[in-house]
């Protein structure tokens, strides 16, 4: 309870700088009742940020740009998730009331300089949009266009935007945003303007009820034609996959059989005779692979990032991470990565006892470590490039600290919890089939296939292709402005990633035993792990082939966080390759009678 109790302290505080006045607002997510409103009420219009529409990660805040501002501005109380997002939502002049039509409405009559006429061009230029909310509603809107006459580009700006908004009795349902054509201004030549930006906003009932109003969203993530043709591709894929799957399954079956058969058949005959196949490495399979500390930390964290999915998974279907839950994504994921801690530090010294090692400290710290280690520095590299570029995605120190403490007052104790927990427990024997011997059998010249990388290639290949199609629409939701809320058909997608990724690495498993090569430990995880090595290879596959992105920053972002993600998919993919390949060498072994 006092853990949850930190993080739930931790989440809710506030994340500013001293420069910013704050709204003292409630979290109007959490209850239905705060968006009740009678005829006349005030709500605001927060402005969240503007940035290019190709690069949905090079965001910048609102009034960065020169737009009409308030001279009591005020920036709204976010919570980690949603500074984790980039989200600063800030107050706008536009007076919406509710059930109050305007016809036309002055905002402001700005004078702008020569540098203020160009930071717009540019930013229209580059196709800039802006994000607004209103009564937790999203919108967006162009600040202007381009028309190119001859070889000339003439850049206008809006000056004027029309909301249409909807409303079921005391509840806003619906909001809209557009630009007047004719109410423009050329800002080509980059002079000195007085510009006046107006406003106009219409009212209209609505039969949607409150608790649908975000339907409308969820709908506009992929066309109909496109979902149906994403079922198809989905549903063509995975029985592809589960053939293939079956025809390896079936025709390792039968080989073992034979194996058992003739293995059973020389011992009741009684006859010494020579050993061959996986059989010959009896006493060789069970021993302790090489760098164990480093292994059993890799197993570890990979179950507990497999553990953190599925909890992810089971909030996600039971509709917790609904369109536009601005930042609930990433606080269940430093939530879940916190809590699941202990896992990491049981399941890394439940191994690392079963290998003998003594150095419990170094294993702890190692297993804390592992994930961390390179999303400190990556993170503190991509954090710089957004505050030399200016952007609202860089973190503020009091975020960082507040991830820090969350670190230090919970997933390091729960680490250390679970790595006692290990010691201390019952820990399972994984000789089951007899002694090791003293001295390793020599491992006969093995040609070149069935080395480590190519084995790997053939590992990842098959799991992957159960997977590419759905990688697009995970990719052009994160890395672009569509909405995923399919969340039941990318479980049915993990959990076939999953099988296929034991039963390939089983496969392999065997193939490798049965030419005498006994070294199968790190095998099987870099087997099962190499999927996230293809996953790697098509984030340039959808960067230079299927996106518009471009520039420094949002090149850095892209993949340097995706990195970090097939690097953590590369662990649980790994571990899952591993326990499955264990129970596998330990049911062959005790099948047989070894002398």
């Amino acid at each position: 309870m006092l853990i949850a109790l930190i993080i739930v302290l931790g989440l809710s505080a506030p994340a500013w700088t001293a420069s910013q006045q704050l709204v003292p607002t409630h979290r109007s997510l959490l209850s239905a009742s705060d968006h009740k409103y009678k005829q006349g009420d005030a709500i605001m219009l927060y402005a969240n940020k503007v940035g290019p529409f190709q690069n949905p990660t090079e965001m910048y805040q609102y009034y960065d740009l020169p737009f009409c501002m308030l001279e009591d501005k005020a920036y709204k109380a976010e919570d980690l998730g949603e500074v984790l997002e980039g989200d600063r939502m800030v107050t706008t002049g536009y007076k919406i009331d509710f059930l109050r039509d305007v016809d036309n409405q002055v905002l402001c009559d700005k004078k702008m300089t020569v540098e203020d006429v160009k930071a717009l061009r540019d930013a229209v230029k580059k196709d800039y949009y802006f994000q607004m909310f209103y009564d937790d509603l999203p919108v967006w809107g162009f600040l202007g266009k381009t028309l190119k006459v001859g070889r000339k580009q003439e850049v206008s700006l809006f000056t004027h935007f029309h909301f249409d908004l909807a409303y079921n009795e005391d509840r806003v349902i619906e909001l809209n945003v557009s630009s007047d054509p004719m109410r423009t201004i050329d800002i080509t030549a980059g002079e000195a303007l007085n510009v006046q930006f107006s406003y106009s906003v219409k009212w209209k009932g609505s039969a949607t009820p409150y608790e649908h109003r975000m339907d409308r969203y969820a709908r506009y993530s992929f066309l109909p034609q496109h979902l149906e043709i994403h079922w198809f591709s989905i549903i063509n894929s995975c029985v592809t996959v589960l053939l293939l799957t079956g025809f390896l399954s079936t025709i390792l079956l039968r080989v073992l059989k034979n194996d058992f058969m003739k293995y059973t058949k020389d011992d009741e005959m009684g006859e010494d005779q020579e050993e061959t196949g996986w059989k010959y490495l009896h006493g060789d399979v069970f021993r302790f692979p090489p760098h164990s500390n480093l292994f059993s930390a890799m197993v570890g964290v990979g179950s507990q990032m497999l553990a953190m999915a599925l909890f992810i998974f089971a909030l996600a279907l039971v509709g917790v991470f609904y369109p536009y839950n601005r930042g609930g994504l990433l606080s269940a994921c430093v939530v879940l990565y916190a809590l699941t801690a202990g896992i990491a530090g049981y399941v890394g010294g439940t191994h690392y006892k079963m290998f003998g090692g003594s150095n419990w400290v170094s294993n702890v710290l190692l297993t804390a470590a592992l994930f961390c280690g390179p999303v400190i520095p990556a993170f503190a590299f991509l954090n710089t490039v957004a505050i030399f570029y200016g952007s609202m995605v860089a973190l503020p120190f009091g975020t960082i600290v507040i991830i820090a403490v969350i670190w230090l007052l919970v997933t390091f104790p729960l680490t250390v919890l679970g790595g006692i927990a290990a010691k201390n427990g019952r820990g399972s024997s994984t000789r089951p089939a007899g002694v090791t011997t003293k001295y390793p059998r020599d491992i006969p010249a093995l040609p070149w296939y069935r080395t480590a990388l190519p084995q790997m290639m053939m590992a990842g290949f098959l799991p992957f292709s159960a997977i590419y199609i759905e990688l697009y629409y995970i990719f052009a939701s994160v890395w672009g402005h569509k909405v995923y809320t399919i969340y039941s058909i990318l479980f049915i997608v993990f959990i076939i990633l999953i099988i296929v990724t034991a039963f390939i690495t089983i496969a392999l498993t065997y193939f490798q035993l049965a030419v005498e090569d006994h070294r199968w430990w790190w095998r099987s995880f870099l087997c099962g792990g190499s999927t996230g090595v293809f996953i790697y290879g098509y984030c340039f596959y959808f960067f230079f082939m299927r996106s518009e992105m471009s520039g420094f920053m949002q090149t850095s972002f892209f993949f340097g966080y995706n990195a970090l993600v097939c690097y953590a998919f590369f662990l649980m993919l790994g571990s899952v390759g591993f326990r499955a390949s264990l129970m596998f060498v330990r049911h062959i072994y005790r099948a047989i009678k070894c002398e």
